[in-house]
């Protein structure tokens, strides 16, 4: 054997080996947050913010129940996020994830392998330590079969169940890659596995006795109101980022059946902030002296606060909305554009899509706007075989009458309904308005037990259509799939995005599932607007921004506070019936945001 043929084979044997080694050592993980990271101030926070007093909001109907991961609605996740604090935070201005209960974490080369290290810093309201145990016991609770956590199941069970690595490491592995892995577990609002064990999951609803955020529950007046109390030990209280930011010392939630009653609550001063989402009080009823004379502000707040969508959902599941003709025929039934102008004073725009912020100038939507068309409407319920019995005038099918009842929840939306209805019974159609309370209305709303009624979403910068509009999640109890819909072209591109990092390019498949979803009706499309409407009484402190870049009105709770000075002007001015100095009427985010504390990217 030759010397050439000796060094061959030495160096195939080093090469196998090193092969051997690079296919059985894991690759190293990337760590987070990255070197250069550092806790720096909230850039829209006001260092100027002052701690204590109390500020009231309305929180809508009362609710029937505090626990997010059960109840999921905006109500209960923003009690949820003051009370508990999840694994990771995003900086509010870029972005990108920061630490939260976790101080490090860590993501496997292949994305599928996630570690946090638990501050060893973090603690309970009892003063106990933050664990991995607890966060373990967290996913096993929201993923227990038994307990009424759809919508939050969709996310986990992405992920093998948790490896508990020391009391302060926990290990995620998921099942598949995923972009939005990452964000479902870091917004994991973690609770404590020793105030909760061997309780009903599903009867926690307003007992929280233990938390690990800036605020626990304090008096509750069952249907009247509820109070959140800042803690003086929340663990992260004097972090940089945290600075400027959890002000009020008490946080009050008032609740009214009608918003109307709420309003008027709010012009006698029982509530401090009032957003609008009714263009009539926004143009007929702020009048008087307390708007005159700037006792109450009213104000336009233009920042990048993503786009959600509101109509009428109508059930897929059965008769006679399983039928796309009689669907869309809904859709060409509902004049919205008088509605707009004679109800809102087109303070609105119409509903062309279920991504309203995907589309722009350089990627307009294609979708058409849907008018008022009675006689596309009549010729598409006879091709359903709904016909007009002459006797009756009355549509029928098989003998039996064409009745819709629509889930009410909501007095305000009676003046809609009833243009509704009478372009309906123009058509045959008898639209039945069945209202309820808002937790008859969430029960019937699980259980998927209506025809159809109105549902306003909110949106998100990280677009998943999986919860809304997946195959699987169309029979699930509690999902956001409330209409059932299901199609297969739709299901193979949700496939596709979930495994898409490049935002850009998942939002191109979004606007794919969009066009779809579109030419489907689920909805009754309606109308929005991107902006927010608020009016306050004038004695609080606000950052120049007024909310946040991505925020809405909640954002109140966070970054406002109560000024003494101006209350004791606001006072003395309603008893003399003296004027303020006026605030700007519109703020437009782009224009007065200066951050000064960059974030360092990671």
């Amino acid at each position: 054997m030759g010397n050439k043929t000796l060094i061959f084979r030495f160096f195939a044997a080093a090469a196998a080996a090193l092969f051997w080694i690079l296919a059985t050592v894991p690759c190293p993980a990337q760590t987070f947050p990255e070197p250069g990271w550092q806790d720096r101030p909230d850039p829209v926070a006001s260092p100027k913010a002052q701690q204590g007093g109390e500020i009231c909001v309305f929180g809508g109907q009362y609710p029937k129940s505090m626990n997010y991961y059960t109840d999921n609605n905006v109500l209960s996740s923003q009690l949820f996020s003051l009370m508990y604090d999840s694994l990771l935070s995003l900086h509010p201005t870029g972005l990108e994830y920061e630490p939260g209960l976790a101080e490090q974490w860590e993501i496997s080369q292949d994305k599928k392998t996630f570690t946090f290290h638990i501050d060893p810093d973090a603690r309970w309201s009892d003063g106990r330590p933050v664990t991995a145990g607890d966060v373990a016991w967290t996913y096993a609770a929201i993923m227990d079969p038994a307990h009424m956590t759809g919508s939050h199941k969709v996310s986990l069970e992405r992920f093998k169940p948790p490896e508990i690595v020391d009391k302060r490491t926990i290990r995620f592995t998921a099942k598949s890659v995923h972009w939005k892995n990452l964000l479902a577990l870091g917004g994991l609002n973690i609770l404590p596995e020793h105030a909760f064990s061997g309780k009903d999951f599903n009867k926690i609803n307003f007992s929280f006795p233990v938390v690990s955020g800036p605020y626990m529950p304090g008096q509750i007046r069952e249907g009247t109101s509820l109070e959140m109390e800042k803690r003086d030990n929340w663990w992260q209280a004097d972090f940089a980022r945290n600075q400027g930011k959890y002000n009020f010392g008490t946080l009050k939630f008032r609740f009214y059946a009608e918003r109307q009653n709420a309003f008027e609550a709010f012009k006698k001063g029982r509530i401090d902030l009032f957003p609008v989402y009714t263009s009539r009080i926004w143009i007929q009823e702020t009048t008087g002296d307390s708007f005159l004379r700037n006792h109450i502000l009213k104000q336009k707040i233009h920042n990048h606060k993503p786009v959600g969508f509101q109509g009428f959902a109508m059930n897929m599941r059965k008769p006679p909305f399983d039928d796309v003709r009689v669907r869309k025929a809904m859709a060409l039934l509902l004049n919205r554009k008088k509605m707009n102008q004679t109800l809102m004073y087109s303070q609105y725009f119409l509903h062309r899509s279920y991504y309203e912020d995907l589309y722009s100038d350089a990627n307009p939507c294609p979708n058409p706007l849907i008018k008022l068309d009675q006689k596309q409407a009549r010729r598409l319920l006879d091709q359903a075989g709904w016909q007009v019995n002459p006797e009756t005038g009355w549509r029928e099918k098989q003998s039996r009458k064409m009745t819709i009842r629509f889930l009410s929840r909501d007095a305000a939306s009676e003046k809609f309904l009833s243009i509704y209805a009478e372009d309906l019974k123009d058509a045959g159609i008898d639209l039945v308005i069945d209202k309820k309370d808002w937790a008859a209305w969430a029960r019937d709303m699980d259980e998927f037990n209506f025809q159809m009624t109105w549902a306003a979403w909110g949106a998100s910068m990280f677009k998943d259509p999986e919860g809304m509009w997946a195959s699987d999640e169309a029979d699930r109890q509690g999902s956001a799939n409330i209409t059932g819909f299901s199609d297969p072209e739709v299901d193979r591109l949700i496939k596709a995005q979930k495994t898409e990092f490049d935002i850009e390019k998942r939002h191109r498949i979004c606007r794919e599932i969009d066009q779809i979803v579109f030419a489907a009706h689920p909805y009754v499309l309606l109308w929005n607007i991107d902006y927010t409407r608020l009016l306050y009484w004038n004695k609080f402190g606000t950052p120049a921004t007024v909310l946040s870049k991505y925020g809405d009105e909640m954002n109140a709770l966070t970054y406002w506070w109560h000024d003494p000075d101006a209350d004791a002007l606001l006072k003395e001015a309603v008893k003399r019936n003296l004027s303020l100095p006026p605030k700007a009427p519109a703020v437009y985010f782009d224009e007065v945001f200066s951050d000064d504390f960059s974030p360092t990217s990671s």
